[in-house]
């Protein structure tokens, strides 16, 4: 399974390609990161992430996208406009049917470290080790997209079998309920209306 990772952002924007393969292996395919100018209007911003996402998405025809999830930011305009770029990518993937995930950065750091607290120096050494990358992906932003696309690519499986699992045991649940109310209907017909037996006053 080929995933794209990607790190939203308005001036630095993290994109990555991971292959999937047996078990837990993973390949790197690509990584960049789409840089647009802070002077800039936002929507000449927001259209320079969405041709190189639209770009990259026609170039390595991922299988899914995952993008961070944006949960708590001190600067509200940083995670506006995080959350911008974002919404972006998501429409640039939904175009193209494409399922799109959001992974929050602590689902990132335990999946790639163990840990949801490591540091960005942690991810991105366990990143390089992973993907057996000689050369660290640099910025911060290139090696956080890249641990997003592991991070989908170990997670979702498991996520889609407790989905599975969760389905079907509603589905017994219900059909429980309704044999009980089908049971509880036909005693109540065999029993029939209880007759008065008391004396008349």
């Amino acid at each position: 399974m080929r995933v794209l990772g990607v790190d939203p952002g308005l001036t630095r924007c993290g994109l990555g390609v991971v292959d999937g393969g047996k078990g837990r292996a993973v390949r790197c395919v690509a990584v960049d990161v789409v840089r647009t100018p802070a002077d800039a209007d936002l929507s000449r911003r927001l259209l320079g992430i969405s041709d190189e996402v639209e770009r990259w998405l026609d170039k390595y025809k991922p299988a899914a996208v995952a993008v961070e999830r944006v949960f708590a930011q001190h600067n509200v305009r940083t995670a506006m406009g995080t959350a911008q770029a974002g919404g972006v990518v998501a429409l640039a993937a939904a175009r193209r049917g494409l399922p799109v995930v959001f992974h929050t950065p602590s689902e990132v750091k335990a999946a790639v470290t163990g840990s949801g607290r490591a540091d960005k120096a942690q991810v991105t050494g366990m990143v390089m080790r992973l993907l057996n990358l000689e050369v660290k992906p640099s910025p911060a932003d290139a090696a956080d997209a890249l641990a997003l696309a592991i991070c989908h690519l170990w997670r979702e499986p498991m996520r889609q079998r407790l989905a599975e699992a969760e389905a079907r045991a509603a589905e017994i649940a219900r059909v429980h309920k309704a044999r009980l109310a089908a049971a509880t209907k036909a005693k109540a017909k065999q029993t029939g209306p209880k007759k008065n037996t008391g004396a008349a006053r």
